[in-house]
C-alpha cells in the first residue's frame, strides 16, 4: 500500500478559519481511517505562518522522501513547488479573482505559486463546484484534473448545543442577538451590516461578529453597529451559533462557507449571500440576498427574524450529509485513484 505524507502546517495554526478547519480534520481522520497509508508532517507552531514557507517547500519533501512517501497531501492550498505527487485542496482562488482584497506581498506570491502547484498537482480538490470553475478558469488546469470534495460540519453543531454557557463566557446574556462568524477582511463585506444593525438594535437585539484578523488580507474598516466579540474558542462555538436568534454571511466570495454550513446544522435560520459558493452550499434552507444591497440584507434577516421556525427546521436536514467523516473518505478515494 503506497504511503502518503499530510502536510499538517494549517493545522498548527492557533486560528481557525476554513482551510485550518480542513487541515485539522484531515490530519486527524485520515490516519484514523487508514492508518498504513498516512503519515502526518507538522512544523513547530512557529513556522505554520510566513515563516514555515521554506519548510513546507524543502523540509516536508524531505519528510515525505524519509518516510518513502508516493505522495503528499496539502490541505491548505499551498504544496511543494518541486513535487510531482502531490494532491492539493485549492479552497479558493480569490487571490487571482479580486486581488485587491489582500495584501500586495500575498498576491505577488500567489500569483507566483498557485499556476505552478496546479500544473504540477498529480490531482487537485476543491470544496465546490464553484471553486472547481473558478480553477479551471484561472489556472487553466482540465476539468477532468479537479475532484470536488464538499467540506463537512462536527456533529457538535446542533440546536441543542450549549448555548447558556457561550452566552455566559461572551457576555451575550442581555440581548437576543444575530451572529456572523468571519475575519475582519474585505471580503466578508461585514460593512453592509451596519443598517442591519441598527434595525436590529430598535428591535432590541445585538449583532455580533466572531473572528479576528488576518495579516494577508486588507482589513475592512470597523462596522460600527456590529459587536467584535474577537477570536472565539471552538469549545464556544457550537453554543454560540445554538444561541443566536439568526446567522449572516454577507460575503462577496466564499469557496465553501464553512460558517454558513454550521450555522444551517445549528438549526439558526440564515441569511446569505447569493454568491460565490453560497447558493451550492445553502440550497433553498437559507434566505440568499445581494450582499452590495444594505437594504436587502436587513430586510432578510428582518424577515428570518419574524418568521423563523421555517428556516430553522430547513438547516439540520441541508447540512446532515456533509461531514468530515464523508470529506475524508471522499479525499482518502482521491489519493488511492492517484496512488493506482
Amino acid at each position: 500500500m503506497g504511503r502518503v505524507v499530510i502536510d499538517a502546517r494549517a493545522a498548527a495554526r492557533p486560528e481557525l478559519g476554513g482551510v485550518e478547519r480542513w487541515a485539522r480534520e484531515l490530519t486527524a481522520r485520515l490516519p484514523a481511517l487508514n492508518p498504513e497509508r498516512y503519515v502526518v508532517a507538522q512544523p513547530p507552531p512557529a513556522l505554520a505562518h510566513r515563516a514555515g514557507h521554506a519548510w513546507e517547500q524543502f523540509v516536508l519533501p524531505a519528510q515525505a522522501a524519509a518516510a518513502r512517501a508516493e505522495a503528499i497531501l496539502c490541505p491548505a492550498n499551498l504544496a511543494p513547488l518541486a513535487s510531482r505527487r502531490t494532491v492539493v485542496v485549492l479552497h479558493d482562488v480569490a487571490p487571482l479573482r479580486e486581488p485587491a482584497w489582500y495584501s500586495s506581498l500575498y498576491v505577488r506570491w500567489q500569483r507566483a505559486v498557485l499556476p505552478r502547484i496546479a500544473r504540477h498537482a498529480a490531482r487537485i480538490v476543491t470544496p465546490s463546484a464553484f471553486s472547481r470553475n473558478e480553477v479551471v478558469e484561472l489556472l487553466g488546469v482540465p476539468e477532468s484534473r479537479v475532484d470536488v470534495v464538499p467540506g463537512g460540519v462536527d456533529p457538535r453543531f446542533t440546536p441543542h448545543a450549549d448555548a447558556a454557557a457561550a452566552r455566559a463566557a461572551l457576555g451575550l446574556t442581555s440581548k437576543p442577538y444575530v451572529l456572523t462568524v468571519a475575519s475582519r477582511t474585505a471580503r466578508k463585506n461585514l460593512g453592509v451590516l451596519d443598517l442591519a444593525a441598527r434595525r436590529l438594535a430598535e428591535r432590541g437585539v445585538d449583532l455580533v461578529a466572531a473572528g479576528g484578523d488576518r495579516p494577508q488580507f486588507r482589513a475592512e474598516d470597523d462596522s460600527a453597529g456590529v459587536r467584535a466579540l474577537g477570536h472565539v474558542d471552538d469549545a464556544l462555538l457550537p453554543g454560540l451559533y445554538a444561541g443566536a436568534a439568526a446567522f449572516v454571511l454577507p460575503s462577496l466570495y466564499e469557496g465553501f462557507g464553512l460558517t454558513a454550513l454550521e450555522a444551517l446544522a445549528a438549526g439558526v435560520p440564515v441569511v446569505a449571500a447569493d454568491r460565490g459558493a453560497l447558493p451550492e452550499v445553502c440550497g433553498d434552507a437559507a434566505l440568499l440576498v445581494d450582499p452590495l444591497d444594505a437594504e436587502a440584507v436587513a430586510g432578510a434577516l428582518e424577515r428570518v427574524l419574524d418568521d423563523p421556525e421555517p428556516w430553522r427546521a430547513a438547516g439540520p436536514p441541508r447540512a446532515a450529509p456533509l461531514t468530515w467523516a464523508a470529506t475524508a473518505a471522499a479525499v482518502d478515494a482521491t489519493m488511492s485513484r492517484v496512488l493506482a
